[in-house]
């Protein structure tokens, strides 16, 4: 079964779901198991019967972006929320979420890769335009004083503002590509125009360069 955007591969126990326009192309599926991702071939390109649903489930849980996801045929349960709802900053790259996601008013999620170059055809989800734009934005921003937070799971909610910032609430922690935690917040605003200074968060330069998407 598949449509412009989603593909869905059934094996005897396991549904293996792939939608393109979220993936960011970090190869993790194809590197990790060629013979269920199939690179550079003509047709069927999807094989979850040549794994376990438990391996199936690692690929899926692997991808940052979301773009892999699954359902069990076999009585295990589906993938579920972290304990704790973070965001990872990549160098030069997008902002990966990993939480109990709720997103510009989407269906719940656990990984979504969000723009933060402002140059994504598919705001506010990253298609990879980062690399063709040459955005250039640390991974490894300063660490932020906070105190622990009273809780580090539950919903998260992403509202990408019009013309603006994403408005994030919720509990969630800021993580660098090294993995310090540099940040713990219970609601933000993450720069996606790609211009502010106090990257990742936003400071009000996307008004000064006309910064235009829609909100959620």
């Amino acid at each position: 079964m598949a449509d412009d955007h989603l593909e869905i591969v059934d094996s005897d126990d396991v549904e293996l779901r792939f939608e393109a326009r979220r993936c960011i192309h970090s190869r993790t599926c194809v590197l990790s198991r060629p013979d269920v991702f199939v690179p550079n071939v003509v047709g069927p390109w999807l094989h979850p019967e040549a794994a376990t649903a438990d391996e199936v489930a690692a690929l899926a849980h692997n991808c940052p972006s979301g773009a892999i996801t699954y359902r069990r045929k076999d009585g295990k349960p589906d993938e579920r929320p972290p304990i704790v709802n973070l965001v990872r900053i990549r160098e030069h790259g997008p902002l990966a979420f990993h939480g109990d996601l709720r997103i510009a008013g989407e269906a719940p999620r656990t990984r979504a890769t969000l723009c933060r170059c402002g140059a994504s055809q598919h705001k506010p989800f990253c298609d990879g335009s980062h690399t063709a734009a040459g955005f250039q934005a640390t991974g490894e921003p300063a660490t932020v004083d906070s105190q622990p937070l009273a809780a580090r799971a539950g919903e998260v909610e992403i509202a990408p503002q019009k013309n603006g910032p994403l408005q994030v609430t919720g509990h969630l922690e800021l993580v660098t590509g090294t993995g310090r935690t540099c940040g713990r917040v219970d609601e933000t605003w993450l720069c996606r125009c790609g211009h502010s200074q106090n990257k990742p968060y936003c400071d009000g330069s996307h008004a000064r360069v006309g910064f235009e998407a829609d909100g959620a």
